[in-house]
């Protein structure tokens, strides 16, 4: 690459906790490539903020799920929007980089756009628009420059529409997950080698919290009942860290909240199985061949409009690449105490669904490869592309 005689200036955006740890590996890796010739700007979370990121404002306020649920937040994430875009302007970075939320980072970028500053934009982690919105599809060309997605399958649906899209290859394959000591965890935490670990995954929202925690509670209780050997280690985010340990605090079941992802890794590796909501979390439970389900509901007028406008057999993204359910997928009235607890069950007696669950992870673990280099680092290679250093 050329040699920078002065700092390329990179602004970044994410707006939840899997696009923060996303931002994080891409500044790493600019960092890297760049030799250090390279400043951050934006708004980000914890991980992001621990590579050097003065976050513009808490990323909690556009953790938000379900089409209802977000109405109450409308004028707050206005107001991040123009704030953000002042900021754009104050800042004239060298390139823009949005991380996933699309929602919120096309609504930045469409403003950039009118205002014509000339800047690059890029957006990293394509909408879904294999399950959704397909329309988007059509139009994202008119906002950004370049598309970088995490499964190859994706680029095939934006280039016809005039945008060029890159796969760059997905982030779980360089996940810390993969060298996490599930021992180790074990020892740092006092968790008695006779006991089944299972790790519970609410989500990262505070709506998803909200639903899911209490069902995932119940389950426990439920295994509990019939085996008291269960443990249960719950790894949260700063978004939604108080709210966890409020509504766990006088719980009756042998259950540790952990905060760190060091404490979230390890924590995957002792476990014999995990209940989590539906997301980037599956694919890292998935890689780690750690057996699993995803248990998942909304409100019912939520769950009553995404069924008219979804087009897909499944919501987990194993499922959906293999196009076979190897994940069980409890959603909406299937998401019970009851029904998770059966599964758990199940999936600890390493029959069918187990062994279904190990041939299936390895395929997904093969197809999310972007070649030699990390996915981060193709990632780095775009922007610094696109801002003319190589």
């Amino acid at each position: 690459m050329n040699i920078l005689n002065k700092k390329l200036k990179v602004y970044l955006i994410a707006g939840e906790p899997s696009g923060d740890l996303l931002g994080s590996r891409l500044m790493r890796a600019l960092r890297d490539k760049t030799g250090g010739m390279v400043e951050f700007f934006g708004i980000g979370g914890d991980t992001m903020e621990a590579e050097g990121l003065n976050s513009l404002f808490d990323i909690s306020d556009l953790a938000i799920m379900g089409l209802v649920e977000v109405i109450p937040s409308i004028p707050k994430v206005l107001r991040h929007i123009k704030n953000t875009v002042a900021d754009i302007e104050r800042v004239h970075p060298d390139i823009v980089v949005t991380i996933d939320s699309w929602s919120f980072c096309a609504r930045v970028h469409k403003l950039l756009r009118k205002r014509k500053l000339g800047i690059p934009q890029l957006h990293y982690v394509a909408p879904q628009v294999w399950a959704w919105k397909k329309g988007r599809a059509r139009t994202m060309y008119k906002y950004i420059d370049t598309l970088m997605t995490l499964l190859p399958q994706e680029p095939q649906y934006f280039t016809p529409h005039h945008l060029r899209a890159v796969f760059v290859g997905h982030p779980v394959i360089e996940s810390e997950v993969l060298t996490a000591d599930g021992e180790k965890f074990r020892q740092k935490y006092n968790i008695p080698a006779h006991k089944t670990l299972i790790t519970l995954l609410p989500g990262s929202r505070k709506t998803e919290v909200s639903k899911l925690l209490p069902v995932f509670l119940d389950s426990a209780r439920r295994l509990l009942a019939e085996n008291p050997d269960f443990f249960f280690v719950l790894p949260t985010v700063r978004t939604v860290s108080a709210m966890v340990r409020e509504m766990t605090k006088e719980t009756d079941i042998p259950l540790l909240v952990v905060e760190t992802q060091e404490a979230r890794y390890g924590a995957f590796r002792a476990s014999a199985a995990a209940i989590a909501a539906s997301g980037t979390v599956a694919l890292e439970l998935a890689i780690c061949r750690i057996p699993h389900l995803i248990a998942y509901k909304v409100s019912r007028l939520t769950a009553f409009i995404v069924a008219k406008i979804m087009h897909i057999r499944y919501v987990n993204l194993s499922n959906i690449m293999l196009n076979r359910l190897i994940v069980p997928e409890l959603l909406q009235e299937q998401c019970t105490a009851a029904e998770i607890s059966a599964v758990v069950k199940e999936l600890l007696h390493h029959g069918e669904m187990y062994q279904k669950q190990m041939q299936g992870f390895a395929e997904v673990k093969a197809s999310l490869s972007g070649g030699a280099q990390t996915p981060s680092r193709n990632a780095a290679d775009v922007i610094l592309q696109m801002c003319g250093c190589i």
